[in-house]
C-alpha cells in the first residue's frame, strides 16, 4: 500500500502535558483508518496536527513524502466535531459559498446525490435535523473533491438510524477510492467502516491492526445479541456471561453452537 500520510515520533505538549507522546502512523491511500480512544486520549489533538491546524512540538508529518504545504491543504477535506453554519442560509448556498474557496469544486448536484441532500438542499440550515446537518457538513467537506477526508467523531449525538445512514454515505465515499481518517468513540462504527484501527490512550498508540486482528488478539469470545423482550427471566445460561442492556441481552461465549442450543 502507498503511504499517503505518515507521522514519525509525533509529539505535542500543552503547558507540561504531553497530549501526544511519540505517535508513529502510516495511513495508506484508498483506505479508511480509524483512531479510537477515550476522552482525553489525544485523538483530537493528533488529528488537528495531521490536518495542519496545530503545529507539533516534535516529530514529523509527511503527505506523499513531503512536509504539509499548499498542495496538502488543497487535497484534504475536514468535517470537524462541531461546525457553526450561518443562519438564514440554505444547504445549496452553503455549498456554493464553500466551493468558491477552491480552484476546483464538485457540482452541487453531485454532492447532493453523494450525501443524500435532495430532500432538504434548499432548506434553511436552522430547520435541519441532526442527521441532515451532518450530511450537509459531509458534503461541505467533500466540496473540493479531496483525496484525504478527515472525519472527527462525525456521528456523536446521532440516533442509531441516523448513524447507520451516515455509515452508508461513508461506504459510498470509500467506494470512490477516497482515503478517510476517522476518529470515533464507537468500536462498532470503526468495525463497520475501517480497514485499520489505532487505539490511543494517554497520547500513545497502545494497539493497532485490522478490526478482526484486534478482536482476535484482545477478545476471543463471540457476542450473541437478542431482544430483551424475547429472552426468558431469570437467565437460563449459567455457563455463559450474560449482559442485560436497556433493550437487548448480550451473551458472551466461545462456543456459539452450545449457547444457541441452550
Amino acid at each position: 500500500m502507498t503511504a499517503l500520510l505518515e507521522t514519525h515520533g509525533l509529539v505535542k505538549h500543552f503547558r507540561g502535558v504531553k497530549a501526544v507522546d511519540g505517535v508513529d502512523l502510516t495511513i495508506s491511500a484508498g483506505r479508511c483508518f480509524g483512531l479510537l480512544g477515550p476522552n482525553g486520549a489525544g485523538k483530537t489533538t493528533t488529528v488537528e496536527l495531521l490536518e495542519g491546524i496545530q503545529q507539533p512540538t516534535g516529530g514529523a508529518i509527511r503527505y506523499q513524502g513531503e512536509p504539509l504545504g499548499p498542495r496538502f491543504r488543497q487535497d484534504i477535506g475536514i468535517m470537524f466535531q462541531s461546525t457553526a453554519l450561518q443562519d438564514h442560509v440554505t444547504g445549496r448556498e452553503n455549498l456554493r459559498m464553500f466551493g468558491q474557496f477552491y480552484p476546483h469544486a464538485l457540482p452541487i448536484a453531485e454532492l447532493a446525490e453523494t450525501c443524500a441532500l435532495g430532500d432538504f438542499l434548499d432548506r434553511d440550515t436552522r430547520k435541519l435535523s441532526g442527521g441532515q446537518r451532518q450530511r450537509l457538513l459531509l458534503a461541505i467537506a467533500l466540496v473540493n473533491d479531496p483525496k484525504l477526508l478527515f472525519l472527527d467523531e462525525p456521528t456523536t449525538g446521532l440516533d442509531p438510524q441516523a448513524r447507520r445512514n451516515f455509515w452508508e454515505l461513508i461506504h459510498r465515499i470509500k467506494a470512490r477510492g477516497k482515503t478517510v481518517l476517522l476518529t470515533t468513540h464507537y468500536m462498532e462504527e470503526a468495525y463497520h467502516l475501517c480497514d485499520e484501527i489505532a487505539i490511543m490512550d494517554h497520547g500513545r498508540i497502545i494497539a493497532q491492526g485490522s478490526p478482526r486482528e484486534l478482536l482476535a488478539a484482545h477478545f476471543d469470545d463471540v457476542v450473541l445479541q437478542l431482544p430483551l423482550a424475547d429472552f426468558p427471566a431469570p437467565t437460563p445460561l449459567a455457563s455463559h456471561t450474560v449482559i442485560q442492556g436497556r433493550d437487548t441481552v448480550e451473551i458472551l461465549t466461545c462456543d456459539v453452537n452450545a449457547a444457541i442450543q441452550e
